[in-house]
């Protein structure tokens, strides 16, 4: 079984957005699937570990803060999309589904 520090210390070798590297190439090195490598990538950012990652680009050490922040943003947005495709299936506002008081005014 492949630990987070596996993947971390293969990621050592890919810091910056341009040595990016794929999860396949990743899942391939490490002998474990795709999806596996997604749930060791999780539990390294649970951990606080600057790993950045986008479909384009594959995952990475952060070089810099806007690596960083670019990898923020692209979690934010799949999280809030993900949220409105929930608020949309079950037929509410999202405020409603977030758990979001509302003022009388």
């Amino acid at each position: 079984m492949k630990t987070p520090h596996d993947l971390l210390s293969l990621l050592s070798r890919h810091v910056g957005r341009d040595n990016g590297v794929a999860v396949k190439a990743l899942a391939a090195e490490l002998d474990i699937t795709d999806r596996q490598v997604r749930e060791l990538v999780s539990d390294l950012r649970m951990s606080g570990h600057a790993v950045c990652g986008h479909p384009r680009d594959g995952y990475y050490i952060a070089e810099t803060p806007e690596e960083m922040e670019e990898t923020c943003q692209f979690l934010r947005n799949r999280a809030m999309h993900s949220l409105q495709l929930e608020s949309r299936l079950r037929n509410i506002p999202m405020p409603d589904l977030l758990g979001q008081l509302h003022l009388n005014t």
